[in-house]
């Protein structure tokens, strides 16, 4: 998530309109910071208005006064912080999420993912296996590695990743099948367990985040009885401007530039919408937003893309003028390839707010692929050799608060089959703060990967 703090939220929002801001009321010095979790809105009520009694709270010495170019003044009130339902202010006393998870790991229960060759195994609090069965003279064949395996240390050790600043529990698995590419180094595995209430341990999402370590996320009921870790509300907490010394009750040049941007959308007649190109994307989410301690960290939805013929789609998308889109919530994403990964989220009254992810650098990109598995391959049930994932490193995203950094999100692009042959599933992934993974999943994917070459840059195929 981003959000910048109250007083730099009105000072970017406002951008060119404002001259100066003076300075916060004394009495607001020992108050929390902001963080970049919690979403603002800014409303303009008149001079008489009653502030809301459930919510964010509000003092009246607790406020910025705001003076645009013109002159206009504003007083502005702000909200105490609020990230969801109050849980988290709350002391909890009740069982942590490790013994929560402890009925799976008792009762010799495993989830199976099942991809075009390999069958992946999570035996929860046990092992992470990934095999490959084939019949032969009337015996089966068994091909398998061991991904991570539970041991006393690795279980002791579980507490430690308590509640980190990610919503997710992990829990690793260590000591599997040796790796020939790393030096014999033990194959290992986090499996990250995310509330979902309707979830049943089920496996969403595997990765090989670097060479021989993986990363696993099992969506599970029982950790969602651990406030920190259970679906919570994200609030939109207000920000109030009244207008002062005779301004206007909003900006004039605010109040100017929508309607600008009211005469510059497009307006189309019957006859031109029914013989125009299909282009718009029909969000149909199949997936709910995971919000995890009031952060979403994981999310997944699955789009319908643009009706183009599949040359010409591919292409636009190569080009990056084509961009694939995702997600369900407060943030959605764009990934135009070769140029950007966005986190937007679009309001009617405030337009859109955009954070940059990451950037497209083909030098920096080839640098981390020297380092890095950039094309994966499976075998298909014919013997022949085809690529499953390609990894594509986006740098120079917004510098993140929590670490001073610039953002960088790894794109996974992955073959998806589906009944639909333009359907999208996109997700997102924070394993370390303000560093992503974004999964993009779809027929259409299917088409190009075996273009990539080893750094895992695709081409048009002839």
């Amino acid at each position: 998530a981003e959000v910048m703090d109250g007083t730099r939220l009105l000072f970017v929002l406002f951008g060119g309109l404002l001259e100066v801001y003076c300075g916060v009321s004394a009495n607001r010095g020992g108050s929390p910071s902001f963080t970049d979790e919690i979403p603002f809105k800014i409303n303009w009520p008149g001079a008489e208005f009653t502030l809301p009694t459930s919510g964010a709270l509000y003092k009246e010495d607790d406020f910025v006064i705001m003076t645009t170019t013109e002159k206009e003044k504003y007083k502005c009130l702000l909200p105490s912080l609020s990230n969801g339902d109050g849980d988290d202010d709350k002391v909890y006393a009740g069982p942590t999420p490790g013994d929560l998870l402890d009925p799976l790991f008792k009762q010799n229960s495993c989830s199976y993912r099942i991809e075009s060759y390999w069958t992946y195994e999570v035996c929860h609090g046990k092992h992470v296996r990934q095999y490959h069965e084939e019949k032969e003279t009337g015996q089966i064949k068994v091909q398998e590695y061991v991904l991570g395996s539970m041991t006393k240390s690795t279980e002791s050790s579980r507490q430690k990743y308590k509640c980190q600043l990610t919503p997710y529990y992990p829990v690793l698995m260590a000591h599997g099948t040796a790796c020939v590419l790393k030096q014999n180094t033990p194959r290992s595995t986090n499996v990250l367990y995310v509330c979902h209430p309707e979830a049943k341990n089920e496996i969403l999402s595997i990765a090989e985040v670097t060479t021989c370590e993986y990363e696993v996320v099992v969506l599970t009921p029982l950790i969602c009885a651990h406030p920190k870790y259970r679906f919570k509300s994200s609030p939109v907490n207000a920000i109030f401007c009244q207008a002062m010394s005779g301004s206007p009750l909003r900006p004039h040049s605010l109040s100017q530039m929508d309607r600008e941007q009211e005469l510059l959308k497009p307006t189309f007649t019957a006859a031109e919408e029914s013989t125009s190109p299909v282009r718009e994307e029909a969000f149909s989410s199949t997936h709910k937003p995971l919000v995890v301690g009031g952060q979403t960290q994981v999310t997944v939805g699955t789009t319908h893309i643009s009706r183009l013929t599949d040359e010409q789609l591919i292409k636009e998308f190569l080009s990056g003028s084509y961009c694939l889109h995702g997600g369900v919530g407060w943030w959605k994403y764009e990934f135009c390839y070769g140029k950007h990964v966005h986190q937007y989220h679009e309001d009617k009254e405030q337009g859109k707010n955009i954070v940059v992810v990451g950037s497209w650098n083909a030098e920096e990109h080839l640098q981390w692929a020297q380092k890095n598995v950039a094309r994966s391959y499976q075998f298909k049930d014919d013997g022949v050799q085809k690529v499953k994932l390609v990894s594509l490193f986006y740098g120079h995203g917004d510098v993140c608060d929590l670490t001073g950094k610039p953002r960088q999100v790894i794109v996974k692009l992955k073959c998806k089959e589906s009944e639909s042959p333009h359907a999208v599933t996109v997700y997102m992934l924070e394993p370390q703060t303000c560093q992503y993974v974004l999964g993009v999943e779809s027929p259409v994917i299917c088409q190009i990967l075996d273009t990539a070459d080893e750094k895992g840059l695709l081409s048009i195929s002839s």
